[in-house]
């Protein structure tokens, strides 16, 4: 198991995901931060909407391209929190109200179109009711090509004080690197404040852009949520 901050000090992992359990066993711990090297990956901030986030630009009208850069990151649906770095947060919504599985509806996407990059997109389904699991998927290009797509999903039984990231990057390039290997364990302090502050201030200061993280009372439902934006 690492420590966050030690998981989380690379140069560029991209946007990333992290789901866990607070060391009591009470609390669903979850995160997702976004960076960005472009000036059109910097243009954002999270925005809340009710128990979901949104991204928007932070001046409209510096957007050269919002297809992979605006989308909602954060959905709840039911019992279930989703999280993703694109666009499929609707796909995974859409699907389970549909009645499919998040890896059904997933089957339906790939990596994102931004060649020579072929960015993975990652998500992860929180399941709050019940014993309390958790999954994280990656789509990624195998090939270099931007041909075959891999298709990969992990599953998760909550365990105390432990939580599983997965980013987009395997570290800063050009073109970027997929993500490598089984999302990495990771510990998951008891503090809402201590889970916030250690994630933003371990994501490299010049490439750090938004930042959201939620712990979730698993027998009242009850939320604490935060966003910290740079810009």
């Amino acid at each position: 198991m690492t420590d966050l901050i030690k998981a989380l000090s690379l140069p560029y992992p991209g946007r990333g995901i992290i789901c866990g359990l607070t060391p009591d066993g009470k609390k669903a711990a979850a995160a997702y931060f976004i960076m960005g090297r472009s000036r059109n990956s910097r243009n954002r901030i999270f925005v809340e909407n009710g128990n979901d986030v949104v991204i928007h630009p932070r001046d409209p009208a510096l957007v050269e391209d919002p297809r992979l850069i605006i989308y909602s990151p954060v959905r709840v649906c039911g019992n279930t929190l989703i999280i993703t770095n694109g666009d499929q947060t609707d796909t995974v919504f859409d699907g389970l109200v549909s009645g499919k599985t998040f890896e059904d509806a997933l089957e339906t996407r790939r990596f994102e179109p931004d060649a020579p990059n072929f960015t993975p997109r990652i998500s992860a389904l929180l399941s709050l009711k019940g014993p309390y699991s958790y999954k994280l998927s990656i789509l990624k290009n195998t090939d270099g090509r931007g041909e075959n797509c891999g298709r990969f999903t992990y599953r998760y039984e909550a365990e105390r004080g432990v939580g599983h990231l997965i980013h987009t990057y395997q570290e800063n390039g050009d073109p970027l690197p997929p993500f490598e290997g089984e999302p990495r364990t990771v510990k998951v302090p008891c503090g809402f404040d201590e889970w916030t502050d250690t994630i933003w201030n371990a994501l490299n200061s010049d490439n750090r852009i938004s930042l959201f993280t939620r712990f979730i009372d698993l027998e009242t439902m009850a939320e604490e949520s935060r966003i910290i934006n740079k810009y």
